[in-house]
């Protein structure tokens, strides 16, 4: 699993960036391809507009001069134009219906209709100067209209022109490809999100099954040392010496004992543990003062205190203690925290109980000068298993299951803890709970 889960992640993120690299690169080419498509629509749209004007021009009478109507030439000496013929909102008119017949609505243009030359008689709208200059935003499209005829008038007039600019093409084409943009985009962050759901899912499973492992460790060497014992205590019972002897009697009696407590309360600690996955522990609350449970407390970590040679300091200073709690439960959760800052010890051990009142609430306060945690074991030290010495490491006893059931406890009186430590310097618990109103 070490190795394969490494090659696993690696060929996947690859393949991600190779599906997000495909995905650009279809994208450009579809933009591409769009934006060709829409240029040869554009081209389609002037010559259609182009043709329609000539045609109507055509039907037109010579005299019919729409922008001009005061000027006739009833001899026709020059012939007419489209310039002449129609009027600049004519025109646009013309036009549109043209971007229409091609499925093409609500688009910017602006046109003129000019000669060959780009001088002379023309008619224009009256930004097409400044977009048609604007070549780098804009794309202009020309399409001829008929060279006029005549023979007086034949070479006279240069031949006339139907240029659209259509402002911002490239906006116009993202705009239409927006829809395919986005949810490429969206379906890639999914894919993403996906990828790193299941390797931190991975991870997670990785990491439950070490901690499995490092139990199933600690569990073998806790039910071995007492069970060794049982044995030469049950072996040195058959001894002819000690059965006539019924003070070694006692003794080995005693031992055996003993050993059964601790291996009972071995597996009542693995049962409770098991109790609090399934969530069915409950609490049997009650009006409690908070220094009498700490008390009953204290008389279970005399006795390791003493063969520490430690100091333990009570301050007690709240005035009020008085709390909804399970006199059992809330006990064994003091008692936990005091168990483990003894375990977790050095020279000269050290530790003080303080509790004060703030805010309708009393704090419990558990600092030592113990071995103190790093940040990652501090970030871990209230998940279920997890012990800072694992493995085949035992200078400290225990599942790892303490601080586990610490925390539930806490939660469930609708209380807080929070740790803080540092290193070879120790660390401090403070557990915050309501008090109960009188």
């Amino acid at each position: 699993m070490k190795k394969i889960f490494p090659i696993i992640t690696i060929l996947v993120f690859i393949s991600l960036l190779g599906i997000i690299f495909f995905q650009i690169v279809w994208i450009k080419q579809a933009l591409q391809d769009k934006e060709l498509q829409f240029e040869e629509t554009i081209k389609i749209v002037t010559a259609t507009a182009a043709n329609d004007l000539v045609e109507e021009k055509g039907k037109m009478s010579p005299f019919d001069n729409r922008k001009n109507s005061d000027l006739l030439f009833p001899l026709n000496v020059f012939p007419s134009t489209i310039a002449h013929k129609f009027s600049r909102e004519e025109i646009r008119s013309r036009i549109k219906k043209a971007f229409e017949k091609n499925s093409i609505k609500n688009i910017d243009f602006e046109f003129a209709v000019t000669t060959t030359s780009m001088i002379g008689d023309d008619l224009q709208s009256k930004k097409f100067y400044q977009a048609y200059s604007d070549t780098v935003n804009n794309e202009s499209f020309v399409y001829p209209l008929d060279a006029p005829s005549g023979s007086v008038g034949e070479g006279l007039i240069p031949q006339e022109l139907l240029v659209i600019v259509v402002p911002h093409i490239k906006n116009i084409i993202w705009q239409q490809m927006l829809w395919m943009v986005v949810g490429a985009i969206i379906f890639t962050c999914i894919i993403f999100a996906a990828f790193f759901i299941t390797i931190r899912a991975l991870l997670n499973q990785k990491k439950l099954s070490e901690i499995k492992s490092d139990f199933i460790n600690n569990m073998t060497h806790e039910f071995k040392t007492p069970l060794a014992t049982i044995s030469l205590a049950v072996d040195a019972l058959k001894n002819e010496k000690v059965i006539n002897d019924r003070s070694k009697m006692d003794y080995f009696s005693g031992i055996i004992k003993d050993e059964n407590k601790r291996m009972n309360k071995q597996v009542e600690t693995i049962l409770q543990a098991a109790l609090l996955d399934k969530q069915e522990i409950q609490l049997n609350v009650k009006p409690l003062h908070t220094h009498d449970l700490i008390h009953a407390a204290l008389n279970n970590i005399k006795l390791p205190l003493e063969e520490k040679e430690g100091i333990l300091e009570l301050h007690l200073d709240a005035k009020h203690d008085l709390i909804l709690a399970d006199d059992v439960h809330f006990t064994n959760l003091i008692n936990n925290l005091l168990d483990n800052a003894v375990k977790y010890s050095k020279e000269n051990l050290k530790v003080k109980l303080s509790t004060l009142n703030f805010n309708n609430h009393v704090r419990i306060k558990i600092e030592d000068n113990g071995i103190g945690m790093n940040k990652e074991t501090l970030n871990r030290v209230f998940e279920k298993f997890y012990r800072a010495h694992t493995g085949n490491i035992h200078n400290v006893k225990g599942f790892g299951l303490g601080l586990s059931y610490v925390k539930t406890i806490v939660d469930a009186h609708h209380g807080k803890i929070k740790v803080e430590s540092t290193p070879g310097k120790g660390s401090c618990f403070t557990l915050d709970f309501s008090l109960l109103k009188k």
